[in-house]
């Protein structure tokens, strides 16, 4: 060997040529012998170079293989031969090597989501499996009508014991009991209800529906949203359908105008109502106190009449005198017993020029 290490930049600890090589193989195996008292096999020195390759290549691969590193947000389930061994947390953790212990990494705290009708380019989950979205969407409603449903499941794993173990493919069955649980509430509602006012009662159920069915199947999954997305008629159908839909909404729009029109008259004349009603009762009120002051001063006249009926008399006469006098504007006093017209002074005109 070149224990100096003086030779060319790249020579090596192993020599430059063939012949220097092959001199320190053998001057290595000679010393590795003396040291491990004579444990390596003999033989030609390339079999032994392969030897001890292969012993280095073993023992990288098992020191390799005896380390793991599990994310923040999973957990690691460690089988041993297959046998279900332990849950780790995340960290850096060692195993046995060689395939004897394996980690299966299951994100635990991170939101997944599947997808059915329709597929978004880089979605987060790692169980999303290829289907067939246009049979998926394809459903029939209670009224018999069909309609194309896109939606979306957003879930959690619970359990990842359960969700390796306890189930085949349990992604794949959550995907079966989704499409199953819409397409059981679908067809409980018209079409009506489901493209426009029924959505949110849709979800509601479809959710409590699915999350029964992870629980019972003990699939190690925790349901958080069923959210729905498009919902549209089939192609066929699709403009007529948008037709009817541009003629409820024009139905609706005369509907709250007219509303509004009613909104703004109908107060307005029940106010008018309401004063002319007050105005009458008014008017009712006054009419019965004005008959009902006219009879008491008549009662009151009768009375005082019936005590004294000449000095009575000619007091209503003199004030019904004074009431009709000045209304007449030319006057004459004939004299009952001369029957001659009395000679009186013209009132009116020294009324008219009195200051």
């Amino acid at each position: 060997m070149n224990s100096d290490n003086t030779g060319p930049p790249n020579s090596g600890p192993w020599g430059t040529g063939p012949e220097d090589r092959s001199a320190d193989i053998d001057a290595f195996l000679r010393q590795g012998r003396r040291q491990f008292g004579g444990m390596l096999p003999q033989g030609p020195p390339s079999l032994r170079g392969l030897l001890i390759a292969g012993a280095i290549a073993v023992t990288a691969l098992g020191i390799w293989s005896s380390y793991y590193t599990v994310p923040s947000d999973s957990v690691a389930v460690i089988q041993r031969f297959g046998k279900f061994v332990a849950e780790v947390p995340p960290g850096l953790h060692f195993k046995l090597p060689m395939g004897i212990d394996t980690a299966t990494i299951v994100p635990v705290k991170r939101q997944l989501k599947q997808e059915f009708g329709f597929t978004t380019p880089g979605g987060n989950d790692p169980y999303q499996s290829p289907t067939d979205g246009r049979r998926e969407t394809e459903m029939v409603t209670g009224d018999l009508n069909a309609a194309l449903v896109e939606w979306v499941v957003q879930y959690r794993i619970s359990d990842p014991v359960k969700f390796l173990f306890e189930v085949r493919e349990p992604a794949a069955t959550l995907r079966y009991v989704s499409e199953s649980v819409m397409r059981e509430v679908v067809g409980d509602r018209t079409v009506d209800e489901v493209i426009t006012i029924g959505r949110q009662e849709i979800e509601s159920e479809a959710l409590l529906k699915m999350q029964a069915l992870a629980t019972k199947y003990a699939m190690g999954i925790s349901i958080d949203q069923v959210q729905l997305k498009n919902i549209n008629p089939p192609e066929p159908v699709q403009a007529s359908f948008n037709e009817v839909n541009q003629a409820q909404q024009e139905k609706e729009r005369l509907i709250n105008e007219a509303r509004r029109e009613y909104n703004k008259i109908i107060p307005l004349a029940e106010g008018e109502k309401d004063q002319r009603i007050r105005e009458a009762d008014g008017y009712r009120l006054k009419r019965i106190n004005e008959a009902e002051g006219d009879a008491a001063r008549f009662t009151a006249l009768l009375t005082e009449y019936l005590k004294a009926p000449d000095v009575t008399r000619r007091r209503i006469y003199i004030e019904t005198l004074q009431d009709v006098m000045p209304g007449i504007g030319s006057k004459i006093i004939v004299d009952g017993s001369t029957g001659s017209i009395l000679p009186l002074l013209n009132l009116d005109r020294q009324r008219e020029i009195k200051p």
